[in-house]
């Protein structure tokens, strides 16, 4: 098949996991023999005659990268403008493809690129497949408020009503959508995300004197729970002497967790790493004594994925995907979200029992070579491509605004 792609984020422009995701799937897609064209963007801050649209071949995969333009707008200041104007250099760049390529379907990938989706898979006339990595009302726990945010869910919502066919990559998720923007939507097809464990060597446990080491690493965002991950520390600490925790990642929240740890009196024993390079981070994953990841609201939880493929023993929160990643007392310890006591003992679980932890860590990364192959995961999207047809389209009607906690799954 021909596989049009859209994507605000691809290598070497990384922002969370949905880059990583699209870059696996589409190298998988072009192992397989699909000719994949992935649609991205250049770097943010830049302009069309620094950084101009490139279009070139890397690993199989056929990336145009457009240009910023117009370029005057700040994604944390003028999101909207941002999108729009990001959307258009996609069209643009994406009706350059007539005439010498066209595609079988486009697959877009989150709400940021439902505009130059939407238009690309209706000027082609194909089916439009979306994958939905998470929701906004998701993120804030059910509630949909201020203006931004009403406005990315109303982009979620035209997004899945006008697409041919979805994905959503757990169980939890695929529920999600259904509540936020259903009846009436596509088929929603669930496919785990994937890893390449070949990039994750796995390492036993290293047998040590020394204090513990904890590791949390991922965006800094409230809905990533680290607060009460700082907050279980005293706990932590007061049974294991010495114990200390690393934060590699950035966000919005790192003003905020610097003062928590100072509320608890942890400043010491807390590392602020910054975002951490895939060397780093595997450093990071083979030294500690636990990959602690205690997330309000997950969809899948890609980085419980390579934690176990590092051989890091895990202890999460049982919210979403990650419920359905790590499976309690076998591949790893789970524990309801926003509870630092119930977080602090199953820390110190793990701690005390170093070869029940080492056995869930092999567990683990079994189960990955099983179920969470890469090759696995593009075959089942590849069906799903196949499967779609494009529906007639008709007038939506205004849908209402959910305003409501959404169950934890």
């Amino acid at each position: 098949m021909k596989i049009l792609m859209v994507s605000w984020e691809y290598p070497p422009v990384i922002v969370g996991g949905l880059g990583r995701h699209v870059h696996q799937l589409a190298t998988a897609l072009a192992a397989d023999g699909h000719e994949v064209v992935v649609l991205s963007r250049r770097e943010a801050g830049t302009d069309p005659a620094s950084h101009p649209t490139t279009d070139e071949l890397r690993e199989g995969v056929r990336v145009i990268a457009v240009a910023h333009d117009p370029h005057e707008f700040d994604f944390g200041r003028d999101m909207m403008a941002w999108t729009l104007a990001t959307g258009h250099a996609m069209v643009r760049a994406g009706f350059g493809l007539h005439g010498s390529w066209v595609p079988d379907v486009v697959h877009a990938h989150d709400w940021l690129v439902a505009h130059p989706a939407i238009a690309l898979a209706e000027f082609f006339d194909i089916p439009m497949v979306s994958t939905i990595h998470a929701t906004e009302a998701g993120r804030h726990c059910g509630w949909v408020s201020g203006s931004i945010s009403r406005q990315v869910h109303t982009l979620e919502s035209w997004l899945a009503r006008e697409s041919d066919a979805l994905i959503a990559c757990s169980t939890s998720m695929c529920d999600e959508i259904s509540d936020l923007f259903g009846p009436g939507l596509a088929q929603i097809t669930v496919i785990p995300n994937g890893i390449d464990s070949s990039r994750w060597p796995f390492a036993r446990r290293r047998q040590h004197d020394t204090p513990a080491e904890l590791l949390y690493f991922g965006r800094l965002e409230y809905e990533k729970g680290v607060h009460e991950l700082i907050a279980a520390l005293p706990r932590i600490r007061r049974a294991h002497p010495g114990t200390t925790l690393t934060i590699a990642g950035d966000g919005t929240q790192q003003g905020r967790l610097v003062e928590t740890a100072r509320k608890y009196k942890v400043v010491r024993a807390v590392r602020f790493f910054g975002r951490a390079g895939h060397d780093e981070l595997l450093e990071l994953l083979h030294r500690t004594d636990a990959a602690v990841l205690p997330s309000h609201y997950e969809p899948f939880g890609i980085v419980a994925l390579e934690a176990a493929a590092a051989g890091a023993p895990l202890v999460t929160s049982d919210v979403g995907g990650l419920g359905e990643a790590v499976i309690d007392g076998v591949t790893g310890l789970s524990v309801p979200p926003r509870d630092a006591a119930a977080l602090a003992e199953a820390v110190c679980a793990v701690l005390a029992d170093p070869a029940g932890a080492q056995r869930r860590a092999l567990a683990a990364r079994e189960r990955l070579t099983s179920e969470f192959d890469w090759t696995t995961v593009a075959a089942e999207t590849a069906r799903v491509f196949s499967d779609a047809k494009r529906h007639p389209r008709e007038p939506l009607a205004r849908m209402p605004i959910i305003e409501r906690a959404l169950p934890d799954r």
